[in-house]
């Protein structure tokens, strides 16, 4: 429980581990738009202006709205819906849901360590399934800086070598691994559940 210590904690993010995959939502909004599946995807990882203008958006530092109008501009669209658009694919993950679920229900601290904007995206299902929520637009902060996840650690009462940290985006992992974490980069949900099995000491299927 947050306060106490403990000798393991699972830290997750959301987007690409509890729901489906990030990168075909957005690339199906980018074919409803009439433009390449890989547009949105190719400026995130290739334009740095666009990677600035989510992580302003993620800390909190930038309206949606405004958002919405720098990056459509950069992707060549228009701006009404964009966020919307971009994560209308999404859907839950069943599998991991469950193994976060069966891990908490196993007396294994949670915590949700998510670059958002606002708490509006978590379901009442994802919020019971963690004792802690660290998301990037309340703390000001974002993945991988490396405070986000010592505040994680340090809200679910567990050291850093005490925590297991579950993303689908490496450069999230490596920052979970440079303040001592483990971390399991998410491709498929009975290799992560391995994995997190393994470090847990708990079945969690």
């Amino acid at each position: 429980m947050p306060g106490a210590r403990t000798d393991r904690a699972l830290l997750v993010d959301y987007g690409g581990v509890l729901t489906s995959d990030i990168w075909s939502s957005f690339a199906d909004f980018c074919e409803r738009r009439g433009l390449d599946r890989d547009a949105a995807k190719q400026l995130f990882r290739d334009h740095p202006e666009a990677v600035g203008e989510l992580r302003r958006l993620e800390t909190g530092d930038a309206d949606p709205l405004d958002f919405e109008r720098r990056f459509a501009k950069l992707l060549g669209t228009e701006p009404e819906g964009l966020i919307e658009g971009l994560f209308a694919g999404l859907g839950p993950a069943e599998p991991m849901i469950d193994a976060v679920r069966r891990a908490r229900d196993g007396g294994i601290p949670t915590a949700l360590v998510s670059n958002s904007w606002v708490m509006d995206h978590y379901t009442d299902e994802v919020r019971s399934l963690f004792d802690v929520l660290v998301i990037s637009g309340e703390v000001g902060l974002h993945k991988p800086q490396p405070e986000i996840y010592l505040m994680a650690a340090e809200r679910v009462g567990a050291a850093p070598a005490a925590c297991v940290f579950v993303d689908d985006l490496r450069e999230n992992c490596e920052g979970a691994e440079r303040v001592g974490m483990t971390a399991v980069l998410h491709r498929d949900p009975s290799a992560t559940i391995a994995a997190l099995e393994g470090f847990l000491g708990l079945a969690l299927r």
